[in-house]
């Protein structure tokens, strides 16, 4: 075997194949891994704009195994390991390759199809430089031939739809120069080991040594065998006093988060967790010959050591003030502050601040996420923003002050700091329910409501609340009508609804979510009334519950936000030009795979405005991709419609179908292949609330507890007679499969058909659908299974689509193969005995994975 050190675009160029053999696992790179190869790019395209030296970022190896030499020369090499890590840059690629395109640069789009994507002199599969396994292999094609379906559902059409958003969000403010650098980024920083296997050698015995080695040393692990060869004389002593304890400390884990913070601490901002004793190692050199020094720094580590703790587990901290904030920063969730609240703490135990200055700084900072998450802002950066804030305050003066200083200087919408009006008008008419992550949205509301300074204080810990909405997500017909009240000239209730439900004036928290359910407001009363929650007796305390209390609620909630979380330094507020709702508009289209379709109302439902205005700015807005896949709540192509880029031509109806919508001969497109406001939130990285989802059953049951009774209540209640038997017969097949029940926590009380998996903590428990008894569908849950065991391979996600799609009434659609599509009840009724056919092949397929564990190729998954 041969290694080399190489780089991305050096190991791809002239006429070769990479050609992915069958044993490897699909490609399974998801958004996770997919953020975090794209902010190490943008870190290297920011380097190389502003004129600094880079040093590249190592991705890893790829184990190459000669095969034949075809026609013309060509040769073709079978990829043994780093198939994940080549097809993504494939997809970075050919996603560069059309952005170049979209912006009229030929040229450069036709060098990157010729020296990187292709073998312009070969015909069939051979002209492709990259041939993922047979699985991955027609959703990447379409990519890279610029097929109609390019972009659709699947891993593979998710991480080309990925790049495309990340360029067009980056070029509005970079321009041509800043595509340039991405494409020299990919190209050229990104290096990689390419080991080459000999003639003969067995290519599958090289994989299963890869792949199945003993754990490999940490990054920390590399530091302390350096340090401690540095230490001949008095690293035992060091050891047993200073690093030993510091390990047993903090666990492995934390030992190598506070490594890394130590060097973002001490002013690399640029540092990357991935390459820790590369710049450690590099610091530390000059040392390497006076022990004492050594010594000195490993004792540095174990005071940062107990100061980490302290920001792990903020009861250790003594002041109540600094540990109040940072109690909340850890409900908040996250790593974003440790950087700084790490350096704020060497400054308190120095005695170079006070814990109360700590607490302020820390307090601004707070400040600054709460704010963007109101506004509805990119968290992308904001790691970036926060590691650079130690050099900020390594200064004299006030660190509070250094920290506001330092935030209120945004240039760009990037990076801002939202202004008091702009998170007033965000309070009103956003989405909160849609915005950042649950916890973060129920410690935003719990803050709001401990602003009142109650006598009685809420035990939070204690109190099982749930963020619960006023205004039902599914109202009565007595809601409609009230709404209808306020309607204005062409308005409808419905929109009204869309518009305020999810605002933050309409939301609260409770622990009443099953009994306030959708009832009218004069019953919703009487529980809220009862609350210890101050914010819930104010809302009792109205007459009624509309547009204008749901508004007036906002306005009053604004006036306590601005106050707990104060913003800029005047004269810093940063006026964007253009409402963050238009760039999060233009991010979505671009989310949307081929072969669906969403409507002008589920897109405002989303941003938090009207339709008519999501329709004006389509219309008004040129070079706007994708805007031909919203079409009319019915369905239909609107009025009027005209294409905005340069891409398209013709019939609407005509591309849409090429990329597998169908139409009905009313040109209606079909109802299976169109995307809610929650299936654009999931396309979008967003974490769409679990309590109207088939996302987290509460509890498991066989039958016999309240959950259990009143979902049968339910079921009997609100189907026929023949459909109800349906369903209960089915979850009695699935229990003697030995499955068992689980019941959701919302108020429509669901129910999950569920299987241990075994595997790791939090993959154990396996459910193929939800089944929701009185709004009559039932969700199969591909959006969840993608992510565990066995089903996060593709092809099974698939079989299981297919068998539910060849019972009569189910129409899954292909492109919904990432979400949660549904089907009516009523099949369990008709074609109860095909339904349970294919739950017992899930069953048999999750106990069929147990006994082999499948081969991943690729290192893990966050292996780049």
């Amino acid at each position: 075997m041969h290694a080399q050190e190489t780089t991305f675009s050096k190991l791809v160029q002239g006429e070769q194949q990479f050609q992915v053999p069958l044993y490897q696992r699909t490609y399974s790179w998801q958004r996770d891994e997919l953020r975090q190869l794209w902010d190490d790019v943008q870190e290297l395209v920011e380097d190389r704009l502003e004129g600094r030296p880079g040093s590249g970022h190592f991705l890893g190896s790829v184990v190459l195994a000669p095969e034949r030499v075809v026609a013309g020369g060509m040769r073709r090499w079978l990829v043994v390991d780093g198939q994940q890590r080549m097809t993504t840059l494939m997809l970075a690629f050919t996603a560069l390759r059309d952005h170049h395109r979209g912006r009229g640069a030929a040229k450069k789009a036709a060098r990157i199809n010729d020296l990187i994507l292709v073998n312009t002199y070969q015909d069939g599969h051979d002209g492709y430089r990259l041939l993922p396994t047979q699985a991955d292999r027609e959703a990447y094609t379409a990519c890279v031939d610029s097929l109609p379906k390019a972009g659709g559902a699947g891993n593979v059409g998710a991480a080309y739809r990925f790049f495309v958003a990340a360029l067009a969000e980056g070029s509005e403010s970079g321009g041509e120069a800043w595509a340039d650098a991405v494409e020299s980024v990919l190209g050229e920083c990104l290096s990689i080991v390419a080991i080459t296997a000999a003639e003969g050698d067995n290519v599958y015995r090289i994989f299963e040594s890869i792949n199945n080695t003993g754990v490999g040393l940490s990054q920390s692990d590399l530091l302390r065998n350096y340090l401690f060869m540095c230490l001949p004389n008095r690293g035992e002593d060091v050891y047993r006093k200073r690093w030993l304890p510091m390990q047993d400390l903090l666990g492995p884990a934390h030992l190598e988060l506070l490594v890394w913070l130590d060097l973002v601490v001490g002013g690399n901002s640029r540092a990357r967790q991935s390459e820790i004793y590369r710049d450690q190692k590099k610091r530390l050199e000059p040392l390497s010959g006076d022990e004492a020094a050594l010594e000195a720094v490993i004792a540095r580590l174990s005071l940062r050591a107990d100061r980490l703790m302290r920001i792990l587990e903020p009861e250790r901290e003594n002041d109540p003030g600094l540990r109040a904030v940072l109690e909340r920063w850890s409900r908040w969730g996250g790593q974003t502050h440790y950087p700084l609240a790490l350096y704020l703490l060497d400054l308190v135990d120095e005695r170079r601040t006070t814990a109360t200055e700590a607490a302020e700084a820390l307090g601004y900072a707070e400040s600054y996420v709460v704010r963007r998450l109101f506004a509805g802002l990119s968290t992308t950066g904001s790691n970036r923003v926060f590691m650079e804030l130690p050099k900020e305050l390594d200064k004299d003066g006030s660190p509070a002050e250094a920290v506001r200083r330092f935030l209120s200087r945004a240039r760009t919408g990037a990076r801002a700091w939202p202004g008091d009006d702009a998170v007033r008008e965000a309070i009103r008419t956003r989405p909160f329910y849609k915005t950042g992550r649950g916890n973060q949205r129920f410690q935003i509301l719990r803050r709001l409501e401990e602003s009142h300074g109650s006598s009685e204080p809420v035990d939070y810990d204690k109190a099982p609340l749930t963020v619960e909405h006023v205004l039902p997500q599914r109202p009565a017909q007595q809601w409609f009508e009230l709404l209808a009240e306020e309607a204005a000239d062409g308005e409808s209730p419905e929109e009204i609804h869309n518009l305020l439900v999810h605002t933050l004036g309409n939301l609260t928290l409770s622990g009443e979510n099953a009994r306030l359910s959708n009832h009218p407001f004069h019953r919703k009363q009487e529980l809220l009334d009862s609350s210890a929650l101050r914010m819930n007796q104010n809302i009792a305390a109205q007459d009624r519950w509309g547009r204008a209390e749901i508004i007036a609620r906002a306005d009053e909630l604004a006036s306590r936000a601005v106050k707990l979380w104060p913003g800029p330094l005047e004269g810093f507020v940063h006026a964007d030009d253009e409402w963050a709702g238009w760039r999060e508009l233009r991010e979505t289209l671009l989310a949307v795979p081929a072969g669906t379709w969403t409507s002008y109302g589920e897109l405002a439902a989303l941003i938090g405005t009207s339709a008519i205005a999501v329709g004006n700015h389509i219309a008004a807005r040129t070079g706007l991709h994708c805007a031909y896949r919203v079409l009319t709540a019915d369905g239909r192509i609107a009025g009027g419609f005209r294409w905005t880029d340069e891409r398209h031509t013709g019939d609407p109806k005509m591309v849409l179908e090429a990329e597998g919508v169908p139409f009905d001969e009313n040109g209606r497109a079909s109802k299976a292949h169109r995307l809610s406001s929650a299936d654009l939130a999931v396309l979008t990285g967003k974490e769409f609330p679990e309590d109207s989802s088939a996302g987290t059953p509460a509890a498991s049951t066989n039958g016999g507890d309240e959950a259990a009774v009143r979902f049968e209540a339910l079921l009997r209640r609100n189907q026929t007679p023949e459909v109800a038997e349906g369903v209960l017969g089915a979850l009695r097949f699935w229990e003697e499969q030995g499955g068992y029940r689980v019941h959701g926590k919302a108020s429509e009380t669901s129910c999950f058909p569920t299987v241990d998996a075994g595997g790791p903590e939090g993959a154990r428990a396996l459910w193929p659908i939800g089944i929701y008894p009185v709004s009559g569908t039932v969700e199969v849950v591909f959006q969840y299974l993608k992510r565990r065991p066995p089903f996060d391979d593709e092809p099974l996600r698939r079989g299981l689509m297919e068998r539910f799609n060849s019972i009569d009434g189910i129409d899954l659609a292909e492109a919904k193969l990432d979400l949660r599509p549904s089907f009516p009840l009523e099949v369990f009724g008709a074609h109860g005995d095909e339904i349970r056919s294919v739950l017992e092949w899930f069953a048999q397929a999750v106990t069929l994975s147990q006994a082999r564990r499948p081969i991943d190729g690729g290192g893990g998954p966050l292996a780049i």
